[in-house]
């Protein structure tokens, strides 16, 4: 059965930080990795983040709402790929919003 995810902002704040809740479906968010983790039921996994088409990502594994701050006033793009645990994308979600002026 496959993974969706499904993610959406908050209100963005003009502090330059924005809250995303997202919700996995069949698969739990969680700090563990490799190939014997596959083996694991329920299936688990974490997600990769992009912010604004940068050529790098970073990993979160929390399980918690996802927080992004320091972004200057304007329009920014997210893309959070929901991965397995040997980092392999299951499904990808692109959000986009803006912050306003101060």
């Amino acid at each position: 059965m496959p993974a969706p995810f499904a993610g959406a902002p908050s209100l963005p704040c003009a502090e330059g930080r924005v809250y995303f809740q997202y919700r996995a479906v069949n698969l739990r968010i969680v700090p563990v990795f490799g190939p014997k983790a596959l083996e694991v039921s329920p299936r688990i996994g974490d997600l990769h983040i992009v912010v604004d088409d940068a050529p790098w990502h970073w990993v979160d594994a929390s399980g918690e709402t996802l927080i992004i701050v320091g972004l200057p006033p304007g329009p920014h793009t997210v893309e959070i790929t929901l991965a397995n645990a040997n980092h392999q994308p299951l499904d990808r979600a692109t959000l986009t919003f803006t912050l306003p002026e101060i």
